[in-house]
């Protein structure tokens, strides 16, 4: 099954639309981020969802120890690195590493475990981008390891990304939003469906 990661949680509103719609993973940001919040309101949000999928932080570049008292305080099950980090980064769970796609290359995936994440390079953005890649360039890495696919995916073209290229799992922030911050719930459920009805068809 492919799994379906809605990113950028800033509300327990948006929290329950992603859950009902079937999301297997939620991202809250704790980094800077347009979507950024506090562990607090992270805490808040998840302690209110009537099911409970893998929540996932976001970091950037963040002290180790710090990650680690937020991660204990807010109860996250992963951490997904966006930033520079090395590989041996220890903040007492597991970590998804991000890996920029640029000029035709993925770096360093083999320095790091499963799953890992692919996304687009930006030269002015450390965060997700929002931007398509060519998902071409994943295929080789797709057969041999956990793969979540990022940047620029929306209701529209996620059931090409899942039933062509068969990824590990899926990533969505910005498509699926109605503005910045604010999750819009039937774009939540078009981009969950269109994954299972693509799975479905393959």
């Amino acid at each position: 099954m492919v799994r379906v990661k809605i990113c950028g949680i800033c509300d327990a509103a948006g929290a329950a639309a992603a859950v009902e719609a079937g999301a297997d993973l939620l991202g809250f940001h704790f980094c800077t981020s347009q979507r950024r919040i506090t562990p607090e309101e992270a805490q808040t949000i998840i302690n209110g969802l009537t099911l409970r999928p893998t929540i996932v932080g976001v970091f950037i570049d963040q002290d180790p120890e710090e990650v680690r008292q937020i991660a204990d305080f807010a109860g996250l099950d992963l951490l997904q690195l966006h930033g520079s980090e090395m590989p041996g980064y220890d903040a007492g769970r597991p970590v998804i590493k991000v890996l920029k796609v640029r000029d035709g290359q993925i770096p360093g995936a083999e320095d790091w475990p499963d799953p890992v994440m692919l996304d687009s390079w930006s030269a002015d953005q450390r965060g997700g981008t929002g931007q398509t890649w060519d998902w071409e360039l994943a295929r080789p890495l797709l057969s041999t390891r956990q793969v979540f696919i990022a940047g620029g995916l929306e209701p529209g073209n996620v059931g090409k990304v899942v039933s062509g290229f068969k990824p590990y799992g899926v990533d969505v922030s910005s498509g699926v939003e109605a503005s910045v911050r604010v999750k819009d719930h039937d774009k939540v459920r078009a981009f969950v469906h269109a994954v299972r009805l693509a799975e479905a068809l393959s």
